[in-house]
């Protein structure tokens, strides 16, 4: 085989194109704190996370002593045939962290995508029913159930998923009702009992209801604050679960432990992944004894004991460096300078979120807010140039997404908001050749 030395032709050559989602030829060779490291010795300020997934950054000492340490004892250990305790401690330790006052579990996996396929499972067999709702701009997983269970155009999930309907999530932007963005909550949720359960499925045979507390991938949408507790009522009325996917959001990226939180609910299940192995392969699905008491959803490397000891002091580290209340305050700082640095460009239509995730809706023009999607892609593409790492997202993928690593100090916000103020001003002065991002389409191809 021809070889050659440049990583990024390497790449190109070895590794499946079904695998990539690529906005920029990064080349990873190390990482500290919100920092990453090129392989030419190039440094950049992450305000991606890697998808969220680097909360406590990229060189957290306790971390890497607690999987060293593991692997001192054995190379591997898990739990389907056997019993170690780094699972244990994790098992206890979100079972602890989870709210609500009745008998919970966890099940362990390897991406958030095993979480959304186990929960499932676990659902339809606990509870007899045949049928899920989810919402349209979802997204939990790229194995075939994941990609059902979502509702997002880049995914293909209508090939997947016939036990699965969708509702409209209420986006205070862009509403699923074109023309009347007033009550928009009410109207998703009248939707659902009203139209869906009446001339799709009847809600008794709805096993559980799937939602994100904010719709990350299809363009950080956050719903009214009384969604969630109107989508508690409604799960209530008609014994439905109620199934929380934090898997992007959780552990205190919203300035909350759990997503869910903000809004005073309960949820019967909570997925978790990404972040919650410190960098390891690492998910979790936590909540009703009874649900994951069901079925079956095990494989050979469940609950591993590198991982799970990683996804322990992930949790420590998260409550000793106070990261929960951080998000919240760092969250705020960031939103202002967003919005006082990039709020006047005639191509930004709205910056939203909560905490720690942030998104920038680029557009046409204001007025009508038709998405921009060649902004978003020379401008993600320029900031890599600048050193600054980001992602865009969204259903016509324009979206600026910022999740950086939960320690990102006010320094770095504005650090970061400098290079992308610099973006914009070279993209709106057409000092930015097009070319380059061409070839890096991510995720909307």
């Amino acid at each position: 085989m021809h070889k050659k030395n440049n990583l990024v032709d390497r790449d190109n050559i070895v590794i499946a194109n079904s695998t990539k989602v690529r906005y920029n030829p990064m080349v990873i060779q190390s990482g500290s704190g919100s920092t990453l490291t090129d392989d030419q010795g190039r440094d950049y300020l992450d305000f991606g996370g890697n998808w969220a997934l680097a909360n406590l950054g990229y060189d957290n000492v306790k971390v890497k002593a607690a999987i060293q340490k593991q692997l001192e004892n054995t190379s591997y250990a898990g739990i389907v045939s056997s019993i170690n305790e780094p699972a244990l401690q994790l098992a206890e330790k979100l079972v602890q962290l989870m709210p609500g006052d009745f008998n919970k579990k966890a099940w362990f996996g390897l991406s958030g995508s095993d979480a959304a396929e186990a929960a499932q499972r676990m659902v339809l067999a606990a509870t007899g029913k045949s049928r899920i709702l989810s919402f349209i701009g979802g997204m939990h997983g790229t194995n075939d159930s994941g990609m059902g269970l979502s509702g997002l155009p880049g995914e293909g999930g209508f090939r997947y998923g016939p036990h699965v309907i969708k509702a409209p999530f209420p986006d205070q932007y862009r509403s699923p009702f074109p023309g009347d963005e007033i009550n928009v909550a009410e109207r998703c949720i009248s939707f659902i009992e009203d139209y869906l359960f009446k001339t799709i499925c009847t809600p008794n045979d709805i096993a559980a209801i799937f939602v994100e507390t904010v719709q990350s991938d299809s363009g950080d949408v956050v719903p009214p604050k009384n969604f969630l507790p109107l989508l508690r009522q409604l799960c209530d009325k008609y014994d439905i679960l109620l199934v929380i996917d934090d898997i992007k959001i959780g552990l205190g990226r919203t300035g909350r432990m759990f997503s869910y939180e903000h809004y005073n609910v309960e949820a019967d299940l909570i997925l978790l992944g990404k972040s919650l192995g410190g960098g390891l392969p690492l998910s979790a699905v936590v909540g009703r004894a009874e649900v994951l008491d069901s079925g079956f959803a095990g494989f050979t490397t469940s609950g591993n004991a590198t991982c799970c000891v990683a996804g322990y002091e992930t949790l420590n580290e998260i409550e000793r460096l106070n990261l929960v209340e951080y998000s919240s305050i760092a969250g705020n700082y960031l939103r202002d300078k967003l919005e006082s640095s990039l709020m006047h460009y005639e191509i930004v239509g709205d910056i939203r979120g909560i905490g720690l995730i942030q998104g920038i809706d680029l557009v046409k023009d204001k007025a009508s807010r038709l998405p921009n999607r060649e902004a978003a892609s020379n401008i993600v593409y320029r900031c890599w140039e600048l050193g600054l790492l980001l992602y865009y997202v969204g259903n016509a993928g324009n979206v600026l997404e910022i999740t950086p690593p939960l320690i990102l100090t006010t320094k770095e916000i504005d650090k970061g908001v400098s290079i992308l103020e610099q973006a914009f001003k070279d993209y709106t002065e057409g000092n930015i050749d097009q070319g380059k991002a061409a070839g890096f389409p991510g995720w909307f191809v």
